[in-house]
């Protein structure tokens, strides 16, 4: 982050980046097949460490499998560990998974709880997780700071920390509340796409003037 730049200087530079990657990206979505909430929370905690194309693939057969919250509580462990095997870190995953159905079932009638502080008890739902499903379910505004949005948002200079909750504080400060959920989205587009962690396009990038790392 260049100490030199104002907070307000740091706003209008957002807005630009924001504009640029609208263009670049003009439609963009949750890159996770879902079809109900408890689907996309599922999801979301099985794309930790793995990428959404992995996850999409599992999910087909895992919802078919368990397709409701009760198939989820009752399901055999080692049965759930194996559905979700490629997804790395089963095991812990398949335990997560388990837990949370069940307190969503004792503690919440079995529905998704529609506040972050609430999410965040649920076992395997960190606050990553909690932004997806609360702007993906609820249209609630949250700043989802996953590795793309995480490693990007150094290289613009819009944090200097590596910690999660930091930076997401970091970048609310600086990103139009309506536009926080867009502005996760547009970053992890351009993780995926033109900024990659391995060889960034930076030539191709339309942020290049906006950005310290290729200046």
């Amino acid at each position: 982050m260049n100490k030199r730049e104002t907070i307000n200087e740091r706003r209008q530079r957002v807005k630009v980046i924001i504009l640029a990657l609208s263009r670049l990206y003009p439609q963009i979505s949750c890159g996770l097949i879902y079809s109900n909430p408890l689907e996309l929370l599922v999801a979301v905690i099985l794309s930790a460490q793995c990428t959404d194309v992995r996850v999409n693939q599992v999910t087909p057969a895992l919802f078919r499998r368990f397709p409701d919250l009760d198939a989820f509580v009752n399901a055999d462990r080692v049965v759930l560990e194996e559905a979700i095997r490629s997804t790395g870190f089963f095991r812990h995953k398949a335990k997560n998974i388990q837990l949370c159905c069940q307190q969503l079932s004792t503690d919440h009638a079995g529905r998704i709880p529609q506040s972050l502080s609430e999410l965040v008890k649920l076992p395997g739902v960190g606050r990553k997780t909690a932004n997806v499903v609360l702007g993906e379910i609820f249209g609630l505004q949250g700043v989802v700071v996953d590795t793309h949005v995480k490693r990007i948002s150094y290289l613009l200079g819009l944090t200097k920390s590596e910690d999660p909750v930091k930076i997401e504080q970091d970048l609310m400060k600086i990103i139009p509340k309506m536009a926080w959920n867009l502005f996760s989205n547009l970053l992890i587009y351009h993780g995926r796409n033109l900024c990659p962690a391995r060889r960034p396009w930076c030539e191709c990038c339309p942020l290049i003037k906006v950005c310290p790392a290729s200046i």
